[in-house]
Protein backbone atom coordinates (compact mmCIF):
# COMPACT_ATOMS: atom_id res chain seq x y z
CA UNK A 1 0.00 0.00 0.00
CA UNK A 2 2.86 2.39 0.81
CA UNK A 3 4.31 1.72 -2.62
CA UNK A 4 0.97 2.28 -4.31
CA UNK A 5 0.36 5.55 -2.51
CA UNK A 6 3.88 6.76 -3.31
CA UNK A 7 3.35 5.94 -6.97
CA UNK A 8 -0.07 7.64 -6.94
CA UNK A 9 1.38 10.78 -5.42
CA UNK A 10 4.17 10.72 -7.99
CA UNK A 11 1.65 10.39 -10.78
CA UNK A 12 -0.38 13.28 -9.41
CA UNK A 13 2.75 15.45 -9.23
CA UNK A 14 3.38 14.61 -12.88
CA UNK A 15 -0.22 15.63 -13.72
CA UNK A 16 0.21 18.89 -11.86
CA UNK A 17 3.34 19.64 -13.87
CA UNK A 18 1.46 19.25 -17.12
CA UNK A 19 -1.91 20.70 -16.05
CA UNK A 20 -1.15 23.50 -13.64
CA UNK A 21 -4.16 24.84 -11.74
CA UNK A 22 -4.28 28.31 -10.15
CA UNK A 23 -3.39 28.01 -6.47
CA UNK A 24 -6.37 29.89 -5.10
CA UNK A 25 -9.00 27.72 -6.80
CA UNK A 26 -9.40 24.62 -4.64
CA UNK A 27 -12.53 23.58 -6.50
CA UNK A 28 -10.68 23.12 -9.81
CA UNK A 29 -10.35 19.54 -11.05
CA UNK A 30 -6.84 18.15 -10.97
CA UNK A 31 -7.17 16.91 -14.57
CA UNK A 32 -10.30 17.82 -16.48
CA UNK A 33 -10.36 14.85 -18.87
CA UNK A 34 -11.30 11.54 -17.16
CA UNK A 35 -9.94 9.59 -20.12
CA UNK A 36 -6.61 11.42 -19.99
CA UNK A 37 -6.45 10.88 -16.23
CA UNK A 38 -6.86 7.14 -16.77
CA UNK A 39 -4.09 7.04 -19.40
CA UNK A 40 -1.74 8.99 -17.12
CA UNK A 41 -2.51 6.89 -14.04
CA UNK A 42 0.47 4.60 -14.71
CA UNK A 43 -1.52 1.52 -13.75
CA UNK A 44 -2.83 2.95 -10.49
CA UNK A 45 -6.34 3.81 -11.69
CA UNK A 46 -8.08 2.32 -8.64
CA UNK A 47 -5.97 4.38 -6.24
CA UNK A 48 -6.66 7.59 -8.15
CA UNK A 49 -10.37 6.67 -8.33
CA UNK A 50 -10.42 6.58 -4.53
CA UNK A 51 -8.80 10.03 -4.41
CA UNK A 52 -11.31 11.49 -6.87
CA UNK A 53 -14.18 9.87 -4.94
CA UNK A 54 -12.97 11.46 -1.70
CA UNK A 55 -12.69 14.78 -3.54
CA UNK A 56 -16.28 14.43 -4.82
CA UNK A 57 -17.65 13.75 -1.33
CA UNK A 58 -15.63 16.65 0.11
CA UNK A 59 -16.87 18.97 -2.62
CA UNK A 60 -20.48 18.02 -1.94
CA UNK A 61 -20.12 18.29 1.84
CA UNK A 62 -18.24 21.59 1.79
CA UNK A 63 -20.76 23.12 -0.61
CA UNK A 64 -23.78 21.88 1.32
CA UNK A 65 -22.42 23.24 4.61
CA UNK A 66 -21.39 26.55 3.06
CA UNK A 67 -23.19 29.67 4.24
CA UNK A 68 -22.96 31.19 0.76
CA UNK A 69 -26.23 32.26 -0.83
CA UNK A 70 -24.93 31.09 -4.22
CA UNK A 71 -23.83 27.52 -3.73
CA UNK A 72 -22.31 25.79 -6.74
CA UNK A 73 -22.09 22.03 -7.13
CA UNK A 74 -20.71 22.35 -10.66
CA UNK A 75 -17.74 20.05 -10.03
CA UNK A 76 -19.75 17.19 -8.55
CA UNK A 77 -20.62 15.40 -11.78
CA UNK A 78 -17.15 15.88 -13.36
CA UNK A 79 -15.53 14.43 -10.23
CA UNK A 80 -17.92 11.46 -10.23
CA UNK A 81 -17.35 11.00 -13.95
CA UNK A 82 -13.58 10.93 -13.38
CA UNK A 83 -13.99 8.48 -10.49
CA UNK A 84 -16.04 6.02 -12.52
CA UNK A 85 -13.79 6.36 -15.58
CA UNK A 86 -10.74 5.48 -13.51
CA UNK A 87 -12.59 2.59 -11.87
CA UNK A 88 -15.62 1.57 -13.98
CA UNK A 89 -16.74 -0.89 -11.26
CA UNK A 90 -16.82 1.71 -8.46
CA UNK A 91 -20.30 0.71 -7.29
CA UNK A 92 -20.82 3.27 -4.52
CA UNK A 93 -19.76 6.14 -6.78
CA UNK A 94 -22.60 5.34 -9.18
CA UNK A 95 -25.26 4.67 -6.56
CA UNK A 96 -24.52 7.23 -3.86
CA UNK A 97 -23.32 9.70 -6.49
CA UNK A 98 -26.76 9.56 -8.13
CA UNK A 99 -28.41 10.48 -4.83
CA UNK A 100 -26.01 13.39 -4.29
CA UNK A 101 -26.62 14.70 -7.82
CA UNK A 102 -30.41 14.44 -7.47
CA UNK A 103 -30.76 16.18 -4.10
CA UNK A 104 -32.70 19.40 -4.54
CA UNK A 105 -31.00 22.77 -4.13
CA UNK A 106 -29.61 23.96 -1.69
CA UNK A 107 -29.20 20.44 -0.27
CA UNK A 108 -27.61 19.39 -3.55
CA UNK A 109 -27.38 20.43 -7.20
CA UNK A 110 -30.90 19.23 -8.06
CA UNK A 111 -29.65 17.57 -11.24
CA UNK A 112 -31.52 14.29 -11.84
CA UNK A 113 -30.47 14.34 -15.50
CA UNK A 114 -26.83 13.92 -14.48
CA UNK A 115 -27.87 11.26 -11.96
CA UNK A 116 -29.53 9.23 -14.72
CA UNK A 117 -26.49 9.76 -16.98
CA UNK A 118 -24.18 8.46 -14.24
CA UNK A 119 -26.34 5.37 -13.66
CA UNK A 120 -26.57 4.70 -17.39
CA UNK A 121 -22.77 4.81 -17.48
CA UNK A 122 -22.75 2.20 -14.72
CA UNK A 123 -25.22 0.06 -16.66
CA UNK A 124 -22.94 0.13 -19.71
CA UNK A 125 -20.08 -1.12 -17.55
CA UNK A 126 -22.11 -3.65 -15.54
CA UNK A 127 -25.39 -4.43 -17.34
CA UNK A 128 -26.06 -7.26 -14.88
CA UNK A 129 -26.43 -4.86 -11.91
CA UNK A 130 -30.18 -4.65 -11.33
CA UNK A 131 -29.52 -2.05 -8.59
CA UNK A 132 -28.54 0.58 -11.17
CA UNK A 133 -31.84 0.12 -13.04
CA UNK A 134 -33.78 0.29 -9.78
CA UNK A 135 -31.90 3.43 -8.72
CA UNK A 136 -32.64 5.07 -12.08
CA UNK A 137 -36.32 4.26 -11.57
CA UNK A 138 -36.13 5.82 -8.14
CA UNK A 139 -34.65 9.03 -9.58
CA UNK A 140 -37.46 9.15 -12.13
CA UNK A 141 -40.08 8.57 -9.45
CA UNK A 142 -38.84 10.83 -6.70
CA UNK A 143 -37.10 13.75 -8.39
CA UNK A 144 -38.36 13.80 -11.96
CA UNK A 145 -41.82 12.56 -10.97
CA UNK A 146 -42.10 10.66 -14.24
CA UNK A 147 -43.96 7.61 -12.98
CA UNK A 148 -44.18 5.89 -16.35
CA UNK A 149 -40.41 6.07 -16.83
CA UNK A 150 -39.89 4.89 -13.25
CA UNK A 151 -42.11 1.86 -13.83
CA UNK A 152 -40.17 0.98 -17.00
CA UNK A 153 -36.85 1.10 -15.15
CA UNK A 154 -38.21 -1.12 -12.37
CA UNK A 155 -39.49 -3.64 -14.91
CA UNK A 156 -36.11 -3.72 -16.67
CA UNK A 157 -34.45 -4.34 -13.32
CA UNK A 158 -36.84 -7.23 -12.60
CA UNK A 159 -35.66 -9.10 -15.72
CA UNK A 160 -32.06 -9.37 -14.53
CA UNK A 161 -30.51 -12.34 -12.69
CA UNK A 162 -30.78 -12.18 -8.88
CA UNK A 163 -33.29 -9.32 -9.05
CA UNK A 164 -35.73 -9.37 -6.09
CA UNK A 165 -39.19 -10.75 -6.74
CA UNK A 166 -40.90 -7.59 -5.50
CA UNK A 167 -39.67 -5.39 -8.37
CA UNK A 168 -42.69 -6.00 -10.66
CA UNK A 169 -44.95 -5.04 -7.75
CA UNK A 170 -43.00 -1.83 -7.27
CA UNK A 171 -43.28 -1.13 -11.00
CA UNK A 172 -47.04 -1.49 -10.86
CA UNK A 173 -47.27 0.64 -7.74
CA UNK A 174 -45.13 3.39 -9.27
CA UNK A 175 -47.43 3.51 -12.26
CA UNK A 176 -50.69 3.21 -10.36
CA UNK A 177 -49.93 5.29 -7.27
CA UNK A 178 -47.56 7.91 -8.60
CA UNK A 179 -47.38 10.84 -6.19
CA UNK A 180 -48.59 8.82 -3.22
CA UNK A 181 -46.50 9.41 -0.09
CA UNK A 182 -46.76 5.84 1.14
CA UNK A 183 -45.61 4.50 -2.22
CA UNK A 184 -42.63 6.87 -2.12
CA UNK A 185 -41.82 5.85 1.45
CA UNK A 186 -41.93 2.20 0.44
CA UNK A 187 -39.36 2.90 -2.28
CA UNK A 188 -37.07 4.67 0.21
CA UNK A 189 -37.27 1.80 2.69
CA UNK A 190 -36.60 -0.86 0.08
CA UNK A 191 -33.59 1.14 -1.07
CA UNK A 192 -32.38 1.22 2.55
CA UNK A 193 -32.91 -2.52 3.00
CA UNK A 194 -31.06 -3.54 -0.18
CA UNK A 195 -28.23 -0.97 -0.17
CA UNK A 196 -24.73 -2.41 0.08
CA UNK A 197 -23.16 0.57 1.85
CA UNK A 198 -23.90 2.46 5.06
CA UNK A 199 -23.86 5.82 3.30
CA UNK A 200 -26.59 4.71 0.93
CA UNK A 201 -28.67 3.14 3.70
CA UNK A 202 -28.47 6.30 5.79
CA UNK A 203 -29.45 8.52 2.87
CA UNK A 204 -32.45 6.30 2.13
CA UNK A 205 -33.61 6.28 5.76
CA UNK A 206 -33.27 10.05 5.87
CA UNK A 207 -35.46 10.30 2.78
CA UNK A 208 -38.15 8.18 4.47
CA UNK A 209 -37.94 10.31 7.62
CA UNK A 210 -38.38 13.46 5.56
CA UNK A 211 -41.61 12.04 4.19
CA UNK A 212 -42.76 11.24 7.72
CA UNK A 213 -41.90 14.80 8.77
CA UNK A 214 -43.97 16.21 5.91
CA UNK A 215 -46.96 14.18 7.08
CA UNK A 216 -46.55 15.34 10.69
CA UNK A 217 -46.25 18.98 9.61
CA UNK A 218 -49.52 18.63 7.72
CA UNK A 219 -51.13 17.62 11.00
CA UNK A 220 -49.49 20.35 13.09
CA UNK A 221 -50.07 23.29 10.76
CA UNK A 222 -53.91 23.24 11.04
CA UNK A 223 -53.55 23.23 14.85
CA UNK A 224 -51.46 26.42 14.67
CA UNK A 225 -53.89 27.99 12.22
CA UNK A 226 -56.88 27.15 14.44
CA UNK A 227 -55.18 28.89 17.38
CA UNK A 228 -54.81 32.03 15.26
CA UNK A 229 -58.44 31.87 14.16
CA UNK A 230 -59.52 31.79 17.81
CA UNK A 231 -57.09 34.33 19.28
CA UNK A 232 -56.22 36.60 16.38
CA UNK A 233 -52.50 35.83 16.65
CA UNK A 234 -50.10 32.96 16.19
CA UNK A 235 -48.85 31.08 19.27
CA UNK A 236 -45.52 32.13 20.75
CA UNK A 237 -44.35 28.53 20.66
CA UNK A 238 -45.19 24.91 21.34
CA UNK A 239 -45.34 25.42 25.10
CA UNK A 240 -48.25 27.83 24.75
CA UNK A 241 -50.07 25.35 22.52
CA UNK A 242 -49.34 22.57 25.00
CA UNK A 243 -50.85 24.65 27.83
CA UNK A 244 -54.07 24.94 25.85
CA UNK A 245 -54.15 21.16 25.35
CA UNK A 246 -53.83 21.35 21.58
CA UNK A 247 -50.56 19.40 21.53
CA UNK A 248 -48.91 17.06 24.00
CA UNK A 249 -45.55 18.53 24.81
CA UNK A 250 -43.14 19.79 22.18
CA UNK A 251 -43.56 17.94 18.86
CA UNK A 252 -40.37 16.24 17.65
CA UNK A 253 -39.50 15.38 14.08
CA UNK A 254 -38.52 11.77 13.23
CA UNK A 255 -34.86 12.56 13.99
CA UNK A 256 -35.77 13.67 17.53
CA UNK A 257 -35.37 17.44 17.03
CA UNK A 258 -38.27 19.81 17.91
CA UNK A 259 -40.16 21.27 14.97
CA UNK A 260 -39.63 24.98 14.39
CA UNK A 261 -42.70 27.19 14.91
CA UNK A 262 -42.36 30.72 13.57
CA UNK A 263 -44.25 33.00 15.96
CA UNK A 264 -44.53 35.74 13.31
CA UNK A 265 -45.91 33.71 10.41
CA UNK A 266 -47.18 30.57 12.14
CA UNK A 267 -45.24 28.37 9.71
CA UNK A 268 -44.25 24.92 10.97
CA UNK A 269 -41.10 23.37 9.55
CA UNK A 270 -38.18 21.18 10.52
CA UNK A 271 -35.52 23.02 12.48
CA UNK A 272 -32.30 24.11 10.75
CA UNK A 273 -30.61 22.06 13.49
CA UNK A 274 -32.30 18.88 12.25
CA UNK A 275 -30.56 16.39 9.96
CA UNK A 276 -33.79 16.46 7.90
CA UNK A 277 -33.41 20.14 7.03
CA UNK A 278 -34.29 21.32 4.45
CA UNK A 279 -37.41 19.50 3.37
CA UNK A 280 -38.48 19.71 -0.25
CA UNK A 281 -40.02 23.05 -1.18
CA UNK A 282 -43.21 21.27 -2.21
CA UNK A 283 -44.83 19.56 0.74
CA UNK A 284 -46.71 16.94 -1.21
CA UNK A 285 -45.73 14.93 -4.21
CA UNK A 286 -47.93 16.04 -7.12
CA UNK A 287 -50.68 13.66 -7.99
CA UNK A 288 -50.34 11.36 -10.96
CA UNK A 289 -51.24 12.93 -14.27
CA UNK A 290 -54.52 11.61 -15.67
Amino acid sequence: MAGLLTAAVGAQVAFAGVYTAPEERPGLLWVRSPGLTRRLSLGFSAVLADLYWIRAVQHYGDTRLSSSSKKSYDLLYPLLDATTTLDPRFNIAYRFGAILLSEGYPDGPGNPDSAIALLEKGIREAPEKWQYYRDAGFVEYWWRQDYTAASEWFLEASKLPDAPVWLPTIAARALGEGGDREAARSLWMQLAETAEHDWLRQAARRGAMRLDAEGQIEQLQPIVNAFRDETGRFPTGWIELAHTGRVRGIPLDPSGVPYHLDAATGAVDVSPDSSLFPLRSERLLPKRNP
